[in-house]
């Protein structure tokens, strides 16, 4: 068994949302030159290259990617001989959202009573956390600020059990056109196939975080990785929805066995401003 004191818990998660907010990750970088390289359309390419500056501006001054810096999504996967000292795990993870937002003087975009008074919690707390127990002595986190505009374009549904895949992927692109520029494209797609109706939900999110430019292992999948997204980008919506080449940056699908009853399927759309940092304890 292997101890983790809740301040080096509570450090580290205000490290991680400093960094995700500033620091686009390599693969989302090497994602857009890569579209700019291939985009033929004069406005879609100057905007690309516009993106381009932005993730250089903000990690060389240290200046937020976006305006919006998100829910403050995190996955934590717990060894089983890890054991947590000093206090609550969960809270040490809010307090570390709430001291990074603070210390970075990052947007603080949570409101409490959503229904009421929505009042801002100041600190971007409470965090959303998803859990997850694996083998070993590690304790690995994955920080995802989520952007209101992406976010607002999820989508669920649950098709007759045999529909196959061609309802699927029209359900994906009918997601896609709808949602126009509110996710300001272009976009990495989770989409979550299989288990109950929140854990689809639960799938697509975290399918969001795959590396751009991965696969899935599964050979099956990875065919329909490829198919949707270059249908996906044949929808002709474009960076910042000014019409291109380069809707989607990447599709990703998570699945899961589910109910001889059930298909359900979600989508997850996440901006070009893919902010994600992770570590190990």
């Amino acid at each position: 068994m292997r101890d983790v004191h809740v301040d080096t818990i509570r450090t580290k998660l205000a490290e991680l949302c400093i960094e995700a907010a500033h620091v686009l990750p390599e693969d989302v970088r090497a994602g857009l030159r890569k579209a700019e390289a291939s985009e033929p359309a004069p406005l879609a390419k100057q905007i690309l290259i516009e993106l381009i500056d932005n993730f250089d501006i903000a990690e060389r001054e240290m200046i937020p990617l976006c305006q919006d810096t998100g829910t403050t999504v995190v996955f934590v996967e717990l060894g089983q001989e890890v054991h947590v000292v000093g206090g609550s795990l969960e809270e040490a993870i809010h307090a570390g959202v709430g001291q990074g937002y603070t210390e970075g003087f990052m947007r603080a975009s949570i409101v409490a009573r959503p229904l009421t008074s929505r009042t801002n919690t100041l600190d971007n707390t409470p965090a959303v956390i998803h859990y997850e127990v694996v083998p070993g002595d590690e304790l690995r986190f994955k920080v995802l600020p989520k952007g209101g505009g992406c976010e607002n374009m999820s989508r669920f549904t649950n098709f007759l059990p045999r529909a196959g895949k061609d309802p699927v992927i029209d359900f994906v692109l009918r997601a896609v056109e709808e949602s126009g520029g509110n996710p300001c494209p272009p976009l990495i797609i989770g989409v979550g196939v299989g288990g109950t109706s929140e854990y689809a939900m639960t799938l697509a999110k975290k399918a969001v975080t795959r590396g751009v430019g991965s696969k899935s292992e599964d050979p099956e999948i990875a065919a329909l990785e490829a198919e949707i997204l270059e249908k996906v980008n044949a929808l002709g919506v474009g960076p910042q929805a000014v019409g291109g080449l380069n809707t989607a940056l990447a599709v990703h699908v998570l699945t899961y066995p589910t109910h001889i009853t059930a298909l359900p399927v979600a989508v997850n759309i996440q901006c070009h401003s893919a902010r994600l940092k992770e570590a190990v304890l």
